[in-house]
């Protein structure tokens, strides 16, 4: 299994980064939009998550991911589920890039990778489909699981437009995932634009890869209860 596996501490700096502004940015998140995720993984995810340049913008729900990593039995319990799931979405979805980031797992889509946007577009094209199809199968099989979706841009075109660009695109990916039936109670989207590339913006490779959504899967209460509860009997 190819799955890269980043451990808690990793990124510490960007806990610190985040945390510092975590008040105010789960303030600014209305209940829906924070859903269960809070407290459900560590800051790692983040970087997995928004890329390189931490800090620099972004929308206010997605500082609700900010917590602490389950320990002990429980977290190996809940790891070993996640496991499962990170390798069953790399086996249906062979281009995608799959992290598994302390309790959670980051899927990253560009162009090169099953979901794209053609430019300036945010329609989920007929070849998205086909790859959200499969990723809708996971997430029915894996029901314990929280879902957030981040859409990004490259630099082409103004910030402004960038910004709403990257909310269309990922509203448009969070939308076509709860028509297929998954329950819309699982799902945070949030955006960044054009604002944590992961890539150098002046080439057209690393443009194609910043025009990228990515998927965060994180366990819930109720898995996170159940590993406990098997941990103490």
């Amino acid at each position: 299994m190819k799955t890269i596996i980043k451990k808690a501490g990793l990124l510490f700096a960007v806990v610190l980064t985040i945390s510092a502004t975590s008040c105010k940015t789960v303030e600014n998140a209305n209940n829906k939009q924070k859903g269960g995720v809070i407290g459900a993984t560590g800051g790692a995810i983040l970087g997995a998550i928004i890329g390189n340049n931490v800090g620099k913008g972004g929308n206010g729900e997605l500082g609700a991911v900010i917590g602490g990593v389950i320990g002990g039995g429980a977290g190996v319990l809940v790891g070993n589920k996640m496991d499962k799931q990170a390798q069953k979405i790399e086996e249906e979805i062979p281009g995608a890039v799959v992290e598994r980031v302390d309790d959670g797992i980051v899927v990253t889509f560009d162009e090169n990778s099953g979901v794209y946007f053609d430019t300036g577009k945010y329609d989920v094209n007929p070849a998205s489909q086909n790859s959200l199809n499969k990723l809708v199968v996971v997430f029915k099989e894996y029901p314990d699981t929280n879902i957030l979706v981040v859409g990004h841009t490259d630099s082409v075109g103004n910030e402004q437009s960038n910004m709403l660009l990257s909310k269309n695109r990922a509203y448009a990916v969070t939308n076509y995932l709860t028509n297929q039936g998954l329950n819309s109670s699982r799902f945070t989207t949030n955006w960044f634009g054009e604002t944590q590339p992961t890539n150098d913006n002046t080439t057209a490779e690393g443009r194609a890869k910043n025009r990228r959504v990515n998927i965060a899967i994180l366990p819930n209460d109720k898995m996170i209860e159940e590993a406990k509860n098997q941990t103490e009997q």
